[in-house]
């Protein structure tokens, strides 16, 4: 399997991870541990996919590395989010430690959307909404606005609440079928057969 088709598969399987973990009514039925375990093993997907595309990025090609750094940093991130989200299900005090990783392993794919975009831009044109390196770098880009957007309402209170959990689900949900679309965008022609 080529390297590329490796990371777009990684990278579509994480995503759906995310997606059924917060699918409307998936947690309230599943429960919210199932939930959370979804999304702790779909962020090992992405750190895994990332961690190959960062060893793959030419470094003298800066906009690309660089995004594919701060992607695999913001991964890092997700894994100790997603993994103290699990934690903290079974230790309610422990919530506080869920937030900070989140927010700043969004940001981390804020910049990295906005790297990758500027390359592709560099390359391809300010719109160029046939070529698929460019669309797949807007689907990306809208992924990570929505983890943002997800970060600001899964914000934990002194009380150990969240502040809006629907925004939080709603914002991962969408995120992680932007991410999923990038990914099969990306994916060589060869292996979509």
């Amino acid at each position: 399997m080529a390297p590329l088709t490796r990371q777009c598969l990684l990278f579509a399987v994480g995503s759906s991870l995310f997606a059924l973990a917060t699918m409307p009514g998936f947690p309230s039925w599943a429960g919210a541990g199932a939930a959370n375990a979804a999304c702790f093993v779909g962020s090992w997907f992405f750190t895994t996919a990332a961690g190959l595309q960062l060893a793959a990025a030419d470094r003298h090609r800066r906009p690309e590395w660089y995004s594919a750094a701060t992607q695999f940093v913001g991964t890092l991130l997700f894994n100790l989010s997603t993994g103290a989200a699990v934690w903290a299900h079974v230790v309610t005090e422990q919530r506080r430690y869920v937030w900070t990783p989140d927010a700043t392993g969004s940001l981390a794919f804020l910049i990295s959307g906005v790297l990758a975009m500027a390359a592709v831009i560099a390359t391809s044109g300010l719109v160029a909404v046939r070529s698929r390196a460019w669309l797949a770098a807007a689907l990306n880009l809208m992924g990570c606005l929505a983890f943002g957007v997800s970060a600001t309402g899964a914000f934990i209170r002194e009380s150990g609440v969240t502040a809006d959990e629907r925004l939080a689900n709603l914002g991962t949900f969408v995120g992680a079928l932007c991410f999923l679309a990038a990914a099969l965008t990306s994916l060589p022609r060869s292996s979509r057969r």
